[in-house]
């Protein structure tokens, strides 16, 4: 039996070996905790007990690589390893297809004298032996497996994860750890990133350039890209890895199921390559890989034929290195401003008969499929590969919303769902204002847990399009591998279940069940992992009789949460939560969860600013739009800020549109104090208004202006408050003219500025 392994097992195998003997939800013979929940699960009366005369029948045409990390883990665990039986033994590996029909599909069946495993294939084996790992308990020197009968198999064909490293770059070991995890997890597909506008990350020996000097950045970017101004630490950073690091880490992956898919970016997100090769670029350049993140004018050109040559020759390296079926070559957030004033692109719209720049896209995105075509590769992209015409054989990554997949599918194209709402793990995973800087929006563990790819838009035969699912981790704001951890798990957990586990056998409760487990487990592999999923959420709501209304939540079994309304710490003397209240005034409200007499995780916070337009009835004129449109119009009179973060929805966002609201007090009162929060982040695309009023009436008909105001000097929340002379109205209209297009030496000029607006405030 093959008995090697890297440290990165070692250390994996010693760690499950100390929990089990510590004891955990494991420990307890009636929890098989096994993520991704099984298809089908028995559970029986007997129990199977190892003993050193046990051994592994090994059928014909089982590679040992499936059995590397089973064989190490159980003798860091029981002292002794297996004997191998050849073809007999208690434990049992085969593979028959006919048996198990699914491909990566097992049957796992454990009796007092017997455990036996049939797979599909090579990776059924592999994953019956994962779920196996997951049912081994030890107690008093002894290891045993409840009886059980399970047949599995997974919901899709692709379970993937990215992984950005260029904006930050991770060594192979950090890789190569996270790979052990991810297949622990059956999670078949690592997305790898190697090239963007901060650096190129992949040794290509006909350039190397692109080594010595688009591997690295001048300096990096302090604190969110939203900030202005921007600060930078002055240090040089990058690095890349060598073809020899790159074949052993796919060899790694490999022997444990896992393909790894490159992700060579183009036309966009290419600075890092253009500050070696700036004849590649529509202007010759110079050009520096960026320092900051965002999205950059300077793309490849696609007039030029040098482009075309480049990149070829880049990907006739880069494909002796990956065998998998597919190749990313992005697509994504490629700007066409100096597309349209080079003369190299014009002449390619001309002599190729296309309509405009985006057909120019759809022209550089399919000639290059054509390429990895006849060397027997198809292409992955983003969904903006859509723009100008899909290339005839391109899968569809959907990651701006869903639209993205939904159209593929519709065109009997293969879409991979990874929408950034959802799935993205370089969000926010909790709203608590200690949690450390992320990329912007918000995807705590339930949402991720929660999302469901196969949307109600598709029928069945364009559902089966539908090819998987990905969760994607960007580098910006990872900036260490604990960093990343924190970020990546518990998370990629929850993917995993979504991407094997049938729709009808998902259960959050029972995922939070096994998860608690697998999170001290995680814990003590020094994985640096989040441990939000048991603190509470919240959620302000409109009561019958229109008053603001506050819901406290915790997922920990059994736990008390205990609460002030003074803005004091909550202990086991503080009120006890038992439903949802009414807040009747402005303040502070703290709260925390309990477990007996320990309180478990943070103290939750949330302020309250009560005033006249509280639950009042809110017209607009225009509706918000994107991930800003909380879909009512009550979180403008709740008495509650949105945060600097704006992932709260709380804010509401107009794409060009302008705001025009207006609020109803039910009837004619006397008012002194006018207001409304404006956001205002200029790196965000976030503008303020050229013109803000507001005006008042007492019959919904006659306006009279009472206020205006056209400078919004800060940087973020700008709070208006207007003091006003005393009048009586019962209406009250706020007027917002939005900036339109952003203007040129901007940040994206040419696009649709946000006009971003929280909080109607009537004193």
């Amino acid at each position: 039996m093959i008995n090697t392994c890297t440290t990165v097992f070692k250390n994996i195998c010693y760690t499950l070996f100390l929990c089990l003997l510590m004891g955990g939800v494991h420990a307890q013979v009636k929890e098989q905790g096994i993520i991704p929940q099984p298809y089908r699960i028995q559970k029986t009366g007997d129990v199977f007990r190892f003993s050193p005369n046990v051994a592994i029948g090994v059928g014909d045409g089982i590679s040992t690589d499936n059995l590397i990390f089973f064989n190490q883990y159980f003798r860091s665990l029981a002292g002794y390893t297996l004997k191998n039986g050849k073809n007999t033994g208690a434990l049992q590996l085969r593979i028959d297809s006919v048996a198990v029909t699914q491909a990566e599909g097992y049957k796992l069946s454990v009796t007092s004298k017997q455990i036996s495993i049939t797979g599909h294939d090579q990776a059924g084996v592999f994953y019956g032996l994962q779920s196996l790992l997951q049912l081994l308990h030890k107690s008093n020197g002894k290891i045993t497996v409840q009886g059980c009968t399970i047949e599995d198999h997974p919901r899709f064909a692709y379970r993937g994860m990215h992984l950005d490293v260029s904006r930050h770059f991770f060594k192979v070991d950090a890789i190569k750890k996270w790979i052990d995890l991810l297949a622990l997890y059956k999670i078949n597909t690592f997305h790898w990133h190697l090239t963007d506008d901060q650096g190129w990350r992949i040794e290509i020996k006909k350039y190397p350039l692109l080594q010595s000097i688009s591997a690295y950045r001048d300096e990096t970017i302090i604190g969110h890209k939203r900030d202005s101004p921007h600060r930078f630490d002055g240090k040089r950073y990058g690095g890349y890895y060598t073809q020899e690091e790159v074949k052993a880490v796919v060899a790694y992956a490999t022997q444990r199921h896992i393909t790894i898919i490159p992700e060579i970016e183009m036309p966009g997100h290419a600075l890092a390559a253009l500050s070696a090769y700036s004849e590649l670029g529509c202007t010759g350049g110079p050009y520096k890989a960026a320092t900051y993140w965002g999205i950059f004018d300077d793309v490849y050109c696609a007039g030029n034929e040098r482009t075309f040559t480049f990149l070829q020759n880049v990907l006739d390296e880069v494909l002796p290195l990956f065998p998998s079926r597919y190749i990313h070559i992005g697509g994504d957030e490629c700007p066409k401003t100096k597309w349209k004033t080079c003369p190299k692109c014009q002449q390619r719209i001309k002599d190729e008969h296309l309509k405009d720049e985006h057909e120019l896209q759809s022209y550089f995105i399919g000639r290059m499929e054509k390429y990895l075509n006849s060397k027997g590769r198809q292409i992955i992209g983003w969904d903006e590969i859509l723009e100008g015409g899909l290339a005839p054989g391109a899968t569809v990554m959907s990651w701006t919303g869903e639209e993205g997949g939904i159209a593929a599918a519709k065109l009997h194209h293969n879409a991979i769902m990874t929408p950034e709402k959802y799935v993205y793990l370089d969000y926010y995973q909790s709203l608590y204002p200690s949690e450390p800087l992320a990329g912007g929006g918000y995807t705590p563990l339930s949402k991720v847990y929660n999302y469901e790819p196969i949307t109600k838009e598709l029928s069945d035969d364009e559902a089966k399009y539908i090819k998987g699912v990905q969760a994607n981790a960007w580098s910006e704001y990872l900036a260490s591998t604990a960093q990343a951890e924190h970020q990546i798990f518990p998370r990629i957990l929850a993917l995993s279940e979504i991407g094997w586990t049938t729709k009808g056998n998902k259960s959050y409760s029972n995922f939070l069940k096994h998860l608690r487990y697998e999170h001290s487990l995680l814990k003590q592999l020094n994985i640096n992992a989040a441990d939000t999923f048991d603190e509470i959420t919240d959620s302000v709501t409109e009561s019958a009789d229109h008053q603001v209304q506050l819901a406290l939540s915790s997922t920990l079994p059994n736990a008390q949460i205990y609460y002030t309304t003074n803005g004091t710490t909550p202990g086991l003397k503080s009120k006890k939560y038992n439903k949802p209240f009414i807040v009747t005034t402005s303040g502070q409200i703290k709260a925390a969860v309990f477990s007996g007499a320990k309180q478990i995780g943070r103290v939750y916070q949330k302020d309250f600013y009560l005033d006249k337009a509280i639950g009042k009835t809110v017209t607009l004129t225009n509706q918000p739009q994107g991930g800003y449109n909380p879909g009512n119009t009550f979180g403008l009179v709740n008495g509650v800020f949105g945060s600097k973060l704006y992932n709260d929805e709380q804010w509401y966002g107009f794409n060009g549109d302008d705001l025009e609201a207006v609020v109803d007090l039910g009837k004619v009162q006397p008012v002194s104090q006018l207001g409304i929060n404006i956001l205002k982040y200029h790196w965000q695309k976030m503008w303020e208004p050229t013109l803000l009023t507001f005006e008042t009436s007492t019959d919904g008909k006659n306006y009279t202006e009472v206020y205006r105001q056209t400078t919004f000097n800060d940087n973020g929340i700008n709070a208006v408050r207007a003091n006003i002379k005393a009048t009586q109205a019962r209406y009250i209209r706020v007027k917002g003219t939005n900036k339109g297009i952003i203007p040129p030496g901007e940040y994206i000029a040419g696009a649709k500025a946000w006009l971003m607006v929280d909080e109607l405030i009537v004193k």
